[in-house]
């Protein structure tokens, strides 16, 4: 059984997952759309840009986004003036660090899927007169639902998973920015402290089994759906 700390660490955790993929969900998918239908200077540096958390070492990026969001960096210095609110430790800025972390994998699903929609039924719909909003309400979003949602699930699951990134970017602070990652990470360095790394361990083992498992669940269920139409 947890304990009652342990069950706020689990509940900061899936805050944190959360609101990482509310706030990175319409920019996973704006960024998919661009480059699944896209033709720009530019493309493959923009992919490349993306891609990016997936490559570098993730203390790396929390180091760049400490520079950029800090009170003195250029986002946070105006996050700071303007809306007298800063990211660092505290569970918002653990949630930018995990949605920056998840976004490439978000992205990456849901381009695939907008890949596969066929684009001979958006032309005929144009072709009958229905205008680009009205084909990508009707036409592409639900075609590409499946691969909305994998994406969606993914990214939770990474997110709920993140390490490097959020200790470098918002320190491990009990209450505030330790997830579980952190709280095993910390369990680890006390004499004793096994037991607590078990119980922990086996609740990130069973969140992200559990993320999987829906994300595959659920892609095949918006797909019978889809073709059922």
């Amino acid at each position: 059984m947890l304990s009652a700390a342990e069950w706020a660490i689990v509940g900061l955790t899936l805050q944190v997952g959360a609101a990482a993929m509310i706030g990175t969900l319409p920019l996973a998918f704006a960024l998919a759309w661009l480059l699944a239908r896209g033709r720009f200077p530019g493309k493959v540096v923009l992919d490349a840009l993306v891609h990016l958390p997936l490559v570098l070492p993730p203390v790396v990026t929390g180091w760049l986004l400490l520079l950029v969001f800090a009170p003195g960096g250029p986002v946070g210095s105006v996050l700071k003036a303007w809306l007298g609110v800063t990211l660092l430790f505290n569970w918002g800025g653990a949630a930018l660090a995990s949605g920056v972390m998840a976004l490439p994998l978000m992205v990456r699903a849901m381009r695939l899927s907008i890949e596969a929609v066929d684009a001979r039924l958006e032309n005929a719909a144009r072709t009958l007169g229905a205008g680009r909003w009205r084909v990508f309400r009707t036409i592409t979003l639900p075609l590409s639902m499946p691969g909305l949602i994998a994406g969606l699930v993914l990214g939770f699951a990474r997110s709920i998973g993140e390490f490097g990134a959020t200790i470098t970017f918002v320190a491990n602070v009990p209450g505030q920015t330790q997830t579980l990652p952190l709280a095993i990470y910390s369990a680890l360095q006390l004499p004793g402290g096994e037991a607590g790394v078990i119980r922990l361990a086996s609740v990130s083992v069973a969140l992200a089994l559990a993320a999987l498992i829906g994300s595959e669940a659920l892609a095949r269920r918006a797909g019978r759906g889809l073709h059922g139409v």
